[in-house]
């Protein structure tokens, strides 16, 4: 077993995952819900001007369908005043017509809007989605020790859609509202400033009241954002630990707890959904009640002669588009805050400064690579845990073509080795060389590329055995591939697979078995032909008779590469080089097996606990 990975939320850390998830989605739900920083949506505009056309023609169609909505009450007019008000039938034909050709071009120019606005969101949030999933690849696992994975995912998958969301429908509702707004009022004012004026008076008496109660509503969303955060955290973890699950027969337990807190959630919904309707009540009362205050006092004037039909209606029209697109406003509001803490959010992960990162100037190095290894003083603790360095002035150097074994107790260092060869972190102090270079000085992904590491748990994508064998190298062919998984022995099993090298793995390569799983990891390192290959208990999965085999194809590739080996089974190292014992981050015994077991120490007491059982 190799030395754990280190992670922020380790047991020690917190009391249960389960109950620091749930928190941390209900820390991200109320940040969704309260954002009222609208500059992070700036960044946008960098996104839409990469489409200039669909951008155009979306703002023009959005003003075309805006003046026809506005030439229809213009239009409705004339139908009552020049059409009615003559008696005759050619008049009103003549005038139905134009509503008829105004709706139709309105419906042409809404259905353009629409497609163009949409094209260009959902090209906008792919984007972005691109950019940020292109920032999280690149950066260190420095960054995935306070970002938990689940949260940078729901960076890229929730808080995209609620861009998405705004770019794609809220956006353009707000748009053409506010325009439709500014149209009205212009012509409301040209129609009978009278009435407009009152009007001016009455819809901010109406409005208020309703912004006020829409702080309860908001409150009671967040309320039920949170509780149903609580029971996706909970369904979460116990399906991904579905076979811990049934193995403790906790089935019926975990169930009540989701239907508990589901309940707990439909509650707190039932209190929303019951504001949401005194909302929508006092909505249609007042808006409405204001509207027709209006209309009274318009029916009013056109019985006095003040006022014609045809402005009457005009002027009801342009109070009805008013109020409607005003309320529409309040209502997209919430989505362009919620846009803006998501953008805030993955704005967040595009301005992060990966902590591993290649030089202005790399260093390139010469080819062919020799494999020399050097560990110069080094010194390094995890961010999580800086007062207990992992390596302490450790010191070593690796000669090209040399097989060295890494042993010792678990938490002794050697994981960390790996980690500081493959540059996913840097010493605190100390150099660690490649060919006598610095990595500092070297991009890490070419430097990266000089290694193959087989880990202990393989990880395998759901993708096919040929793809998983392929990653290894970018443009192996069949031929190679092939060979690959002949040296590693997994060749048979592949071709008895349901569709061979073709045949989906599953989620996490879940369909085979460790052994299978390991043979596989293997094979993806041999096609890589790295001039050194790390090895992390890389035969562990693997029953004796498929250790045999596959470290005779060890062997092999062994041959033309330094090797350093992470091995807790000492049989398996008897051949090495030279072995470095570690304890505590630094070498405290190195030699080969027979004289490691003369010297009687560390190793020695570990090699007895080993062959005597």
């Amino acid at each position: 077993m190799t030395e754990p990975t280190p992670r922020h939320d380790s047991a020690r850390d917190r009391p249960s995952r389960g109950s620091a998830f749930a928190a941390d989605v209900q820390k991200e739900a109320k940040k969704r819900g309260k954002s009222r920083n609208l500059k992070p949506l700036a960044m946008l505009w960098p996104l839409a001007s990469r489409h200039p056309v669909d951008l155009v023609l979306a703002l023009v169609f959005l003003v075309l369908g805006t003046a026809a909505s506005l030439s229809l009450t213009s239009a409705a007019r004339a139908l009552v005043d020049q059409g009615f008000a003559t008696g005759t039938l050619e008049a009103v034909n003549r005038y139905f017509f134009v509503v008829v050709g105004i709706a139709l071009a309105l419906a042409a120019f809404s259905a353009l809007r629409y497609y163009f606005v949409t094209k260009l969101g959902e090209r906008i949030v792919a984007n972005l989605r691109q950019g940020v999933f292109a920032r999280l690849v690149q950066l260190s696992p420095k960054y995935y020790l306070k970002v938990r994975t689940g949260e940078a995912l729901s960076r890229l998958n929730t808080d995209a859609a609620l861009i998405e969301t705004l770019v794609t429908s809220s956006a353009s509702i707000a748009l053409r509202n506010s325009l439709m707004v500014m149209g009205a009022m212009g012509l409301l004012l040209f129609t009978s400033p009278g009435l407009t004026l009152i009007m001016l008076i009455v819809v901010p008496l109406t409005i208020v009241p309703l912004f006020i109660y829409g702080r309860t509503v908001r409150k009671l969303s967040l309320e039920t954002q949170d509780k149903l955060a609580n029971a996706s955290a909970l369904a979460g973890e116990s399906i991904e630990a579905l076979e811990v699950v049934q193995a403790f027969s906790r089935e019926h337990s975990l169930k009540q707890q989701y239907d508990d807190a589901i309940d707990a959630a439909f509650a707190a919904s039932k209190r929303r959904i019951f504001a949401r309707a005194i909302m929508t009540a006092l909505v249609i009362a007042l808006i409405f009640g204001g509207i027709a205050l209006v209309m009274w006092m318009g029916a009013t004037a056109v019985m006095r002669g003040t006022m014609t039909g045809g402005e009457l209606a005009q002027f009801v029209l342009l109070s009805i588009f008013a109020a409607s697109g005003f309320g529409s406003l309040g209502e997209v509001w919430g989505d362009v805050q919620k846009a803006a803490g998501a953008a805030e959010r993955m704005a967040e992960i595009l301005i992060e400064v990966p902590e591993i990162r290649a030089p202005d100037t790399p260093v390139t190095l010469a080819q062919p690579v020799k494999g020399a290894l050097a560990f110069h003083d080094i010194t390094f603790a995890y961010p999580t845990r800086e007062a207990l360095p992992a390596l302490r002035h450790l010191s070593f150097e690796i000669r090209p073509g040399e097989t060295v074994a890494l042993v010792g107790p678990s938490g002794s260092g050697k994981s960390t080795v790996f980690r500081l060869l493959q540059r996913f972190y840097d010493p605190q102090s100390g150099v660690v060389t490649l060919d006598g270079h610095d990595l500092r000085t070297l991009d890490p992904e070419a430097l990266r590329q000089k290694f193959a590491h087989v880990a202990q748990d393989a990880a395998l994508f759901s993708t096919s055995a040929r793809d998983n064998i392929a990653f290894g190298r970018e443009g192996a062919t069949e031929d190679e591939i092939i060979a690959a998984g002949q040296a590693a022995e997994a060749h048979d099993f592949i071709s008895r697979l349901p569709q061979g090298y073709d045949t989906p793995l599953g989620e996490k390569g879940k369909t085979l078995s460790g052994g299978q799983r390991q043979r596989l990891a293997i094979a993806r390192a041999l096609v890589r032909r790295a001039p050194v290959l790390l090895l992390d208990e890389a035969t562990s999965a693997l029953d004796a008779e498929s250790e045999r085999l596959v470290q005779k194809a060890l062997d092999t590739a062994m041959v033309d590469c330094t090797t350093l080996v992470i091995a807790h089974r000492l049989a398996t190292v008897k051949k090495a080089d030279r072995i470095l014992v570690l304890d505590d981050g630094h070498i405290v015994e190195q030699g080969r097996h027979d004289d490691l077991v003369a010297q009687n120490g560390l190793y020695a007491r570990l090699a007895r606990l080993q062959f005597s059982t």
